[in-house]
C-alpha cells in the first residue's frame, strides 16, 4: 500500500512538473473592453470596443501566464455614431494614426489557483505606460456548447487619459478612466 501511495504521489508530481502552458485565443464576440469616465460631473459615460483579438497563455501548475491583447480603436462604440467619429479624432484616440490599443503582460500574479493581477504595458496613441489589471473574476472549464476548453475573466484598472495624450477637456470631462475588460478565450 505504501508503495502504491508513493507511486501515485510521484506520478502527480511528475505530471505537475511537466505540465505545459496552455494558450487560449480571445473570442471576439464575447470580449468587450469598456471604459468609463465622468462627463462634467453630470453622469458616468460608458463606452466599449467591439473588436478585440489576442491570446492568453496559462501554466496553472507553474502559476505563470501571459496576456497579449489588441483592440481595434476604430471599433469604439459610444452608442451614438456621431460621437464615435468625434472620439476617434486627434483629441482622443486619433484612429487614423493609431488604429490599435495594445496590452502586453509582463507578469501574471496568482492567488491560489487563479490569476489575481496582471502587470503589463498599455499602449495608447503610441504611448506605453505600465498598468496593472486586477482580475475580479476568473473561470475555466469545457465550454458546454463549443465542446472545447475555455477561460473567461473580468479585469479592471484606472488610468489617466492625459498620460496618453488624450486629455482634451480635462478636468471637466474626467481624466480618470476606469477600464474593464470582459474576456472569453478558447483553446484552438
Amino acid at each position: 500500500m505504501k508503495k502504491l501511495i508513493t507511486l501515485a504521489i510521484a506520478a502527480t508530481l511528475s505530471t505537475a512538473a511537466f505540465a505545459a502552458p496552455e494558450t487560449y485565443t480571445i473570442e471576439g464576440t464575447h470580449t468587450f473592453p469598456r471604459f468609463e469616465y465622468s462627463h462634467f460631473g453630470y453622469s458616468t459615460q460608458l463606452s466599449r470596443f467591439d473588436k478585440t483579438t489576442g491570446t492568453i497563455t496559462l501554466d496553472k501548475a507553474a502559476k505563470t501566464g501571459a496576456v497579449d491583447v489588441t483592440i481595434d480603436t476604430t471599433s469604439v462604440n459610444t452608442g451614438y455614431p456621431l460621437f464615435n467619429q468625434h472620439i476617434q479624432g486627434e483629441d482622443f484616440f486619433d484612429t487614423a494614426k493609431y488604429p490599435t490599443i495594445t496590452y502586453k503582460s509582463t507578469k501574471v500574479n496568482f492567488d491560489g489557483d487563479k490569476p489575481a493581477t496582471i502587470e503589463g504595458n498599455l499602449t495608447v496613441k503610441g504611448i506605453t505606460k505600465p498598468v496593472t489589471l486586477t482580475v475580479t473574476s476568473f473561470h475555466c472549464m469545457p465550454h458546454p456548447m463549443l465542446k472545447k476548453d475555455a477561460c473567461g475573466a473580468n479585469a479592471t484598472a484606472t488610468i489617466k487619459r492625459s498620460e496618453f495624450n488624450a486629455g482634451k477637456y480635462a478636468p471637466y470631462v474626467g481624466d480618470d478612466v476606469k477600464l474593464t475588460i470582459a474576456v472569453e478565450a478558447y483553446k484552438p
